[in-house]
């Protein structure tokens, strides 16, 4: 019967204090409770440490960490120069503009360096081609050429 009375008290306990039923059942069977706590105690900080230093554990793989260094924080997003200005014919008789889409080799920069959209990438591709035929771009660097 008293055994009963023990178990009626903790369900009240509970819900008025919380901090004094796990308490009880902590003290009562101290032998298993510490060596139950111990490996789980053990094992969080691990992870911890882990999620500070490479890949999230526990989140998709795809996220990446922040970046961090010298271009540490997001990138703003690359807007297309001609979609900007509303370009809707790209001149190739303007060499001057045209140059700084060229490397000092004289190949025509990659979409992801510049950040054109593929519309004017290809459009800006022809204006070059269309200058280089009428000699008003080189096709070649002038070390390539020997001058």
């Amino acid at each position: 019967m008293p055994e009963e009375t023990n178990h009626t008290p903790p369900p009240v306990a509970p819900a008025a204090p919380a901090p004094a039923a796990p308490a009880p059942a902590a003290s009562a069977p101290a032998a298993t409770a510490p060596a139950a706590s111990t490996p789980a105690a053990a094992s969080p900080p691990v992870r911890e440490e882990r999620r500070e230093g490479g890949r999230p554990s526990g989140g998709p793989r795809g996220e990446r960490p922040q970046r961090r260094g010298r271009f540490g924080g997001p990138r703003p997003p690359k807007v297309c120069p001609f979609c900007a200005a509303k370009v809707k014919y790209i001149d190739y008789k303007q060499s001057d503009q045209l140059r700084r889409y060229l490397t000092d080799r004289g190949k025509i920069k990659a979409r992801r360096k510049v950040g054109t959209c593929a519309k004017h990438q290809r459009r800006l591709a022809l204006a070059i081609k269309r200058a280089r035929h009428i000699a008003l771009l080189p096709f070649t660097a002038a070390q390539a050429r020997g001058e």
